[in-house]
């Protein structure tokens, strides 16, 4: 008999590639989307695999939609990759993070209650809620000091989860992932921006990369094999939590100067800094230990971060040609609003005129 599989967040990154990764292995897949009035299925689209998905709509915040869609779907093993993910949006939307990221999975484990206790539950926790710690490499005993309201709303998901696990021995288990980027990322994150913009620079669409912090280091790791560690995540007999990544770390800059070498560029004739860029609080350096998750799980990481950018780069620029081309497919950069018109707290007119009310 096929195992079944709900996913929250199945228009995501994540969501997709787990998606894909289920249904090659026989799993019965469903999903929940958010009803809006511009449907977001491109990704599923991109891998084929859209048709194949049972999808249910429903909203992270109402849990009588999110119990409704787990009575419907009757899963062995819940994923909750839902959330609002962009971690420099929760300091403009700080309140609607904390519900959605945070708040929103006490309504699910509830759910998962009170329907079947004895389901699989993953919690897609970040490295985030490490913040800027003082360790070398973080691994799961290391300190949890959270810098954004993104990582204290996924801290608060964390701990509930392991509470729900502790008080009524549920299946409930976290996965703390570094970043993890792929083709499939969003164009808000950096990874992409710098990928896409890249791509568009060397086909001559642009003439200028804008960035914030070039210093930041993260851990970089490929997100289609993160999402085989989550799978084996819930095929342990006990639940528990894994931190997944590479155990490398580079800088922002890194990526933008890789980026720039692969199509023969100078970086820095292109490359331009403003501070809207820059997060109020930010967090420095970020590297994994994943030790546990290879004992355990028998997972390591296979593409390392050159290789990462290149398959991304040559993806962006793949897509911009066929674009050119006059090639219809599913993707996203065309879709998106050129940031300059894009007016946030941090933005320079905002910063201006804040020094001006400041001096008089």
């Amino acid at each position: 008999m096929k195992k079944v599989a709900l996913i929250t967040g199945v228009t995501g990154q994540d969501g997709a590639y787990l998606a894909k990764l289920l249904l090659d292995k026989g799993y019965n897949v469903y999903g929940t989307f958010r009803r809006v009035s511009t449907p977001n299925f491109w990704r599923l689209q991109y891998l084929g695999i859209d048709s194949k998905i049972h999808l249910i709509p429903a909203e992270l915040l109402d849990m009588g939609s999110m119990l409704e869609a787990i009575k419907v779907a009757d899963p062995d093993e819940l994923y909750n990759l839902g959330a609002s993910s962009y971690v420099a949006s929760s300091f403009e939307e700080a309140i609607g993070n904390a519900e959605i990221t945070g708040i929103a999975v006490t309504k699910l484990l509830e759910s998962v209650r009170q329907h079947n206790p004895e389901l699989r539950f993953y919690q897609a926790s970040s490295s985030e809620m490490f913040g800027d710690n003082k360790f070398s490499k973080q691994n799961e005993k290391t300190p949890f000091t959270p810098s954004s309201p993104y990582a204290v709303s996924k801290l608060y998901a964390h701990w509930i989860t392991t509470v729900y696990r502790k008080s009524y021995g549920m299946y409930a288990s976290c996965g703390i992932l570094f970043n993890h980027e792929s083709p499939l990322r969003g164009m808000e994150f950096v990874s992409r921006k710098i990928t896409n913009t890249v791509a568009e620079i060397s086909l001559g669409l642009k003439k200028e990369l804008v960035l914030g912090n070039l210093e930041a280091k993260r851990d970089w790791g490929f997100a289609e094999e993160y999402m085989e560690a989550i799978h084996l995540i819930l095929q342990q007999k006990k639940p528990d939590d894994y931190v997944i990544s590479t155990g490398d770390s580079h800088s922002v800059e890194d990526f933008v100067k890789l980026a720039f070498e692969l199509v023969g560029l100078n970086w820095k004739k292109f490359v331009k800094i403003d501070k809207r860029f820059f997060r109020p609080a930010d967090v420095s350096h970020l590297k994994g230990d994943y030790t546990k998750a290879t004992k355990k799980l028998h997972w390591r990481p296979k593409i390392k971060f050159k290789e990462l950018v290149r398959l991304m780069l040559n993806e962006d620029i793949k897509r911009w040609t066929q674009f050119l081309d006059g090639k219809a497919f599913p993707w996203d950069a065309p879709l998106y609003p050129d940031e300059s018109r894009i007016i946030t707290r941090l933005s320079e007119e905002n910063i201006k005129m804040r020094s001006i009310k400041r001096k008089n």
